[in-house]
């Protein structure tokens, strides 16, 4: 919405909502306080007849109810939930515990990760933003591997993220002050459901099966992802060097990829509030691993401004508009 409200594009046509109808969205966040529209519980016919497109923040299970309805009546649709990100129906199911409500659709959904996908994205009618994990590994990750710098086998993705990646209603007590402060914990430890995204755009990159081994942590910060993800050199040559020319080539012209060289390496302060990735790499060459390192804010890049990144291909907009804001520093 912070993006959405200063968009010269874009008229806010719709706010639904089930846990504020009824109030203004500037009285439930103070900090958008030229949004004053009032929420209103979500009716898909209402929205049919108001917009050209509908962006779904809802939860696992509700995009796949929601979004056939709105495509039916000609409104592209821009899914938050996980519900249209993997390929195959019974990956899903595995690590959502549900039978996928409309798995024709999910061959037709485009992964919105636009350094990835930037062309389908441009064509489709529905796009599935990225898990904010996936999107910090992936960016740095893929060049090298169409490059065949790195090898697909063995990736190991370790992530810290601030407490906001929780969402703002969640109620567990890790996530209270006294629990997260001053502490670092690792969660969902070889069981988190942004796994099979790493591996499905691994695989499609490398035309390959692949498996990663991804363990995330909190910490306590408010906002952020920081990332290293460790790959095998595909060849005892390879050096540092190749792999930020790879990165640098790989990105040259791309809007929001900052490539970090040899004497700099990522910040999760130069990315908050903003929508770029900052990345770099390193080669390992006495273990013969690429250590590759990313930083972006989790609610920006890591949902958000990817979103309006995604809008702004499907309508034939320069892709950096309404988000050429700099990053919040310090």
């Amino acid at each position: 919405m912070r993006w959405l409200s200063v968009h010269p594009a874009v008229e806010l046509a719709y706010l639904g909502s089930e846990s504020y109808a009824g109030q203004s969205m500037n009285s439930v966040y103070p900090h958008l306080g030229r949004v004053n529209h009032v929420l209103r519980r979500f009716e898909p016919t209402e929205v049919a007849g108001a917009a050209d497109v509908a962006m779904l923040a809802v939860p696992a299970g509700h995009g796949m109810k929601i979004a056939p309805r709105l495509l039916e009546s000609g409104v592209k649709v821009i899914d938050f939930s996980p519900d249209f990100r993997l390929k195959r129906p019974e990956v899903y199911q595995r690590y959502y515990k549900a039978e996928h409500a409309c798995p024709d659709l999910l061959q037709e959904g485009v992964y919105g990760l636009p350094e990835a996908h930037r062309k389908e994205i441009a064509q489709a009618r529905l796009v599935a933003v990225p898990g904010c994990y996936p999107t910090g590994a992936l960016i740095p990750l893929l060049p090298l591997l169409r490059a065949d710098l790195v090898k697909h086998e063995g990736i190991v993705v370790d992530s810290k993220s601030g407490v906001s990646g929780a969402g703002r209603t969640s109620l567990e007590l890790r996530y209270h002050f006294p629990e997260a402060n001053e502490d670092v914990t690792a969660y969902n430890v070889a069981t988190h459901r942004h796994t099979p995204e790493m591996e499905q755009e691994i695989g499609l990159a490398v035309n390959d099966e692949a498996s990663v081994c991804f363990t995330p942590h909190l910490v306590p910060m408010t906002r952020g992802i920081f990332s290293t993800v460790y790959a095998p050199l595909s060849d005892d040559g390879r050096t540092t060097k190749d792999l930020i020319e790879c990165l640098r080539s790989a990105y040259a012209s791309d809007p929001f990829v900052v490539v970090h060289g040899e004497g700099s390496i990522p910040h999760t302060k130069a990315t908050a509030g903003g929508n770029s990735c900052h990345v770099t790499a390193r080669a390992d060459e006495r273990t013969g691993r690429a250590i590759l390192l990313s930083a972006i804010d989790n609610l920006g890049k890591g949902l958000a401004g990817t979103a309006v990144q995604c809008m702004n291909l499907m309508f034939g907009l320069p892709e950096t508009t309404g988000l050429e804001m700099a990053a919040a520093y310090p």
